[in-house]
């Protein structure tokens, strides 16, 4: 990766440390870390000086439940239940990827979200050619955990993506042993068992062995919908979050998406395990699946972070609107006061980093983490007036992606001045149509909507 020493001048600072100090003065990076922060910082000759004046530093966003595989499929899986969602259209579709049509969903996912200030995903692939999706991770420049999802029972799962258990094991297992902590640890890896009623419980049980083994997440899918929950009962005998304490699953490496519907004993399991939930609230209202019960959750202290899901269940992978409506539909519930601004910021960033077990490293503008920051424009018609006192309230409910102007990963500069700077993003968009006629024409599909 290539890096320079940056000098951001003039900035205001939203640092997120434990004072939550917002700052005015400069930001100087050093091989992918911050170095210092302060007024009237020098840098060395060759630094890139930046004049920051009008503009505000936050820590980089972080989303922990991704599908960048579905990108391509933005638009072709509306108005319908989770479950029809999954067998009309998703699974069909993921089953018909090439490894070419991977890579260009990936880069177009990745592309937005960078454009969008989200600097590290939590990132479910799809059963087949994973890899091709890992190399535009690498050459785009986002931080990721990313997992091949795996799939080796299930009704409705289309031959195209159905695994033999141990197949699908070997090749998580090799695509960890060959990517997990690449590029100085940028890249790491994930198990990403799909749901509990598309793995048979051998596939769990030996996730978790796995995932003990090389110390890595296991990020699935739980209690998303209620039919869904009704199938793992019908044949699991049990519900998700206590089915997969019963496998030996739960704990701090354990990342469910989505949590909507949960009992108390659920709930007694997540905060005991340490077990962690991925809120994403537009999938949530889009697929009609429910709302989360996130306050109750953090007031148990049960861990909760960001996420948008995919682009077919939401239909955009914007950070800022994740955190607005993660504020917003609560309030109808729990009051004006549940999910003030601060906590909901804090939800993107610090505790995105939590939820990965790199706090000591992300989510916050700290000398000596890594150089995730992000550079955003509060000055517009539809900000204004921002000052220090309403900061995080700008951000949460006004701000949008089209306000970054600057995104930097691990100290390297991979947007700014409206251009991604590490892939050819009009090259990628040139090639969606014609990866998206191959994918169609392999499921049988050549118009919106049709099977």
């Amino acid at each position: 990766m290539q890096r320079s020493t940056t000098l951001f001048k003039n900035a205001r600072l939203v640092t997120m440390n434990a004072r939550r100090e917002i700052l005015r003065g400069d930001l100087l990076v050093e091989n992918g870390r911050i170095a210092a922060i302060g007024p009237e910082l020098v840098a060395s000759p060759d630094a890139q000086v930046i004049d920051c004046q009008g503009l505000t530093l936050i820590p980089g966003l972080i989303q922990t439940h991704i599908h960048l595989c579905q990108t391509l499929f933005r638009g072709l899986a509306d108005d319908l239940l989770l479950l029809d969602w999954l067998k009309d259209r998703i699974w069909p579709y993921e089953g018909g990827h090439d490894p070419d049509s991977l890579e260009t969903s990936a880069y177009l996912g990745i592309a937005e979200l960078l454009r969008g200030g989200t600097t590290t995903i939590v990132d479910m692939e799809t059963v087949h050619h994973t890899e091709r999706a890992i190399r535009a991770i690498e050459k785009s420049g986002i931080r990721a955990h990313v997992g091949k999802v795996m799939m080796d029972v299930g009704g409705g799962v289309p031959a195209s993506l159905m695994e033999d258990t141990q197949e699908s094991l070997d090749e998580s297992i090799r695509l960890l042993e060959k990517w997990h902590g690449a590029d100085e640890g940028r890249i790491r890896y994930a198990f990403a068992p799909r749901f509990a009623v598309s793995c048979t419980e051998e596939l769990l049980r030996k996730v978790g062995d796995a995932a003990r083994h090389y110390n890595v997440l296991v990020h699935t899918h739980a209690s998303e919908n209620e039919d869904e929950i009704a199938l793992v009962m019908r044949e699991r005998g049990m519900r998700n979050v206590a089915y997969f304490e019963h496998l030996g699953l739960a704990g701090p490496n354990l990342l469910l998406a989505h949590c909507i519907w949960l009992d108390e004993a659920e709930k007694e399991i997540l905060a005991r395990t340490g077990t962690k939930v991925l809120h994403c609230p537009s999938s949530n209202l889009k697929l009609g699946s429910g709302i989360a019960q996130i306050p109750d959750l953090l007031s148990r202290d049960i861990h909760v972070s960001i996420g948008a899901d995919g682009a077919p269940c939401n239909n955009n992978l914007d950070g800022f609107q994740e955190m607005r409506l993660a504020a917003l539909i609560q309030k109808p519930i729990h009051g004006p006061t549940s999910m003030p601004a601060p906590q909901v910021f804090e939800l993107s960033t610090l505790a995105g980093a939590r939820a990965i077990g790199q706090e000591h490293e992300l989510g916050s503008l700290e000398v000596g983490k890594r150089a995730d920051v992000v550079a955003v424009d509060l000055s517009g018609a539809h900000i204004a007036p921002s000052v220090d006192e309403n900061i995080y309230s700008q951000l949460v409910y006004a701000a949008r992606t089209s306000d970054v102007r600057m995104t930097m990963v691990d100290g390297r500069m991979v947007f700014r001045d409206s251009k991604l700077l590490t892939f050819d993003e009009a090259e990628v968009l040139a090639e969606v149509p014609n990866a998206l006629a191959r994918v169609l024409s392999r499921v049988g599909a050549s118009t919106v909507g049709a099977r």
